[in-house]
């Protein structure tokens, strides 16, 4: 098959993936942010920190949002660390994030041993606007290589904005990513070369990577999502993949 997912906590799976394995890390981690002091960061769900109180969704939390900022920034360390050892030279790491943790993902990236490369945007225009505020329409994407830049290896052109609004009626999960941005950005990993997704939610980035043509390797520490994302991802196969993949036993 040409996907794996994997039920349980990231940092135990990542320890499993053999070295130099994987080409690029693309992932959405839990941002512990959303609240005004530590309080607010720590003692909110999910769904409380990123839903508003209208929303015409009711989709289920998701663990590992009880970070303060330092404690986050050691830990995203640590995950960031073990996928920068599971990936090949050259290999690429794009992190989501939001305002408030940039600094932090930034920080993490680097002391995980990546050479930070920059910051993408997402642009979301159906976003709320705050009266007296900047609005804040933005995620970003942290991303670095390990190593040098092998331009060859991968001779792509890609933007350094995204502009999509989150899906609507086809949302599964609070934080979901639009697949056409995410089919983009797997476009760093060279064609046939494998993803590794350590917080694969409902499987967003996994459906973009088998419809560009690469692999997946993903992780969820989420029974209920991971049912989810398996079900997109076995549905992102095309014929071909089933055959490839031979009978089951």
């Amino acid at each position: 098959m040409p996907y794996t997912l994997h039920r349980g906590d990231a940092l135990t799976a990542l320890a499993g993936i053999p070295d130099n394995s994987v080409d690029a890390v693309i992932t959405d981690p839990p941002y512990n942010s959303g609240g005004r002091t530590s309080g607010e960061r720590t003692g909110r769900s999910a769904r409380a920190k990123y839903t508003s109180a209208d929303a015409e969704h009711d989709l289920a939390n998701f663990p590992g949002e009880n970070r303060d900022q330092r404690s986050y920034g050691f830990w995203l360390t640590l995950l960031l660390t073990e996928s920068y050892r599971a990936t090949v030279e050259s290999g690429s790491a794009l992190v989501f994030t939001d305002w408030r943790q940039l600094p932090t993902t930034t920080d993490a990236l680097q002391a995980a041993g990546w050479t930070w490369r920059g910051i993408a945007s997402w642009h979301k225009p159906v976003s709320r606007p705050q009266k007296g505020r900047l609005k804040q329409s933005c995620e970003y994407i942290v991303w670095g290589t390990k190593g040098p830049v092998d331009a060859n290896r991968n001779p792509v052109y890609l933007p350094g904005l995204y502009t999509a609004s989150q899906p609507r009626k086809s949302r599964v999960h609070i934080t979901q990513k639009p697949v056409e941005v995410m089919q983009e950005l797997v476009k760093i990993c060279p064609p046939g070369g494998t993803v590794l997704d350590p917080f694969a939610g409902s499987g967003t980035t996994g459906v973009a990577a088998l419809r560009e043509g690469r692999q997946f390797i993903g992780v969820e520490l989420s029974d209920h999502y991971a049912g989810i994302a398996e079900e997109r991802l076995r549905s992102a196969l095309s014929q071909d993949d089933f055959e490839l993949a031979g009978p089951e036993e």
